[in-house]
């Protein structure tokens, strides 16, 4: 006795492969917009730092951190010593560049806790790096120059890449934006755009 053999068709096969390449198309699109948001998040501390160091300038005619008068001017527990940049390396913790988040948040310029000894009192970028303000002098890159040097790490390379062609040039290596090793402090080598690993993770800095 002859058995009938089931199965799918052409057309069934063919909607099902429409099916599957929609719903990739789908999910790698999502990726591309949350990728695309933390890039546009990261840029954006770049941004605002000026806007905060501009601010506490028009308000009180110092530098955040640097400010001679800070605990009169914001009540603020540390004053800087008034020499007009912002000591320290973007990543310390004390002195001006640690004492500048303080400053500017309690001039109502800036979110976050003002306590220095909150757990999250230093701010955190996008992908959960550090975020500091250094001056010309102490910069983390060798040759970076700028009134202030606003730090931003552990950031993807392809994240650093992208930031670089928004923010800047498009070279890693020249710039105002530029990328050296994570979590580097002070005097570290730029590193070229072609070096770049893309998930490897990155210190980027940019002199304003």
């Amino acid at each position: 006795m002859k058995r009938n053999q089931s199965g799918f068709t052409l057309i069934e096969i063919a909607i099902v492969l429409v099916i599957i390449g929609l719903l990739l198309g789908g999910v790698l699109k999502g990726q591309e917009l949350i990728n695309s948001a933390k890039v546009k998040n990261l840029a954006s501390d770049f941004k605002n730092v000026p806007v905060f160091i501009y601010g506490y300038q028009d308000k009180f005619k110092a530098l955040p951190g640097d400010d001679l008068l800070a605990s009169t001017h914001v009540t603020a527990t540390a004053n800087g010593n008034g020499d007009g940049i912002i000591g320290g390396n973007w990543n310390a913790a004390a002195g001006e560049s640690f004492n500048f988040w303080q400053h500017v948040r309690l001039a109502g310029l800036a979110p976050g806790p003002t306590d220095t000894a909150a757990a999250d009192y230093l701010p955190l970028n996008a992908v959960g790096g550090k975020i500091g303000v250094t001056n010309a002098a102490s910069t983390a890159i060798t040759g970076l120059k700028g009134s202030y040097i606003i730090c931003s790490d552990a950031i993807a390379g392809k994240f650093a890449k992208q930031l670089d062609t928004t923010l800047d040039d498009g070279n890693t290596a020249t710039g105002s934006l530029q990328v050296t090793a994570v979590g580097t402090a002070s005097a570290g080598a730029a590193i070229a755009t072609a070096a770049i690993v893309d998930d490897t993770t990155y210190l980027v800095c940019m002199g304003v």
